[in-house]
């Protein structure tokens, strides 16, 4: 659903991540108040005028979109036959969102992880008087915005092992060895944190002290 950085020499790329996030921010708000397919279709031209001022591979970006879609699909399409609605308000509400994950995949594919993670440490910093500690909450996102593109990866290596075995229809041969690699890609990532010392903690107090002596 969301990739990582790509780097290309365009004016998208070299906009501040606070500047794409609060864009997106308006989009999806406009989006979710218009009615019907406009919404959709507004975001639709402006991921498409993003998509080529940004000089993305357009088949990259629609791959992204493909996983998400199907689920979408499959969501509002169960919704629609539960609740007795009609197709074509399932086909506008996948639409939307598909629009709205096409935006914030131009937004992490044009935008560095570490320009991300700087500006929501900003943000969590204005949180620090009622005890939110900003560093901690910067990793999580980081490990987030990390982890999203690798669990994909990992559900395409699930599916294509299920195809040889020729079980791809079976729900608990992929949710099963799934399940398996992320608690391993989990111990792996607390190992790795723990032999390098890191502690979200010390790194936050570490920043009010460098802040109070500049502040001197």
């Amino acid at each position: 659903m969301l990739g990582l950085y790509l780097h290309r020499e365009s004016a998208v790329h070299r906009l501040p991540a606070g500047a794409k996030l609060g864009g997106l921010l308006l989009v999806t708000v406009a989006v979710l108040a218009l009615p019907g397919a406009w919404g959709a279709l507004a975001a639709g031209l402006i991921g498409t005028a993003v998509l080529v001022a940004a000089r993305l591979p357009a088949r990259r970006v629609l791959a992204e979109l493909r996983a998400p879609v199907v689920m979408l699909t499959l969501l509002f399409g169960f919704q629609s036959l539960l609740a007795g609605g009609g197709w074509e308000e399932t086909t506008v509400a996948v639409a939307r969102f598909a629009a709205l994950i096409l935006l914030a995949t131009l937004v992490t594919l044009t935008t560095r992880v570490t320009d991300m993670v700087d500006l929501f440490e900003r943000l969590f910093g204005l949180l620090r008087p009622v005890g939110v500690n900003p560093a901690k909450m910067a990793l999580m996102l980081a490990l987030t915005i990390r982890f999203i593109p690798l669990l994909g990866e990992q559900v395409r290596e699930v599916r294509m092992a299920q195809r040889a075995r020729g079980v791809e229809r079976n729900i608990a041969a992929l949710f099963v060895p799934l399940l398996v690699k992320i608690l391993t890609m989990a111990d792996d990532l607390t190992a790795a944190l723990e032999a390098r010392g890191y502690d979200p903690a010390d790194a936050g107090a570490n920043d009010t002290k460098t802040k109070n002596s500049t502040q001197r």
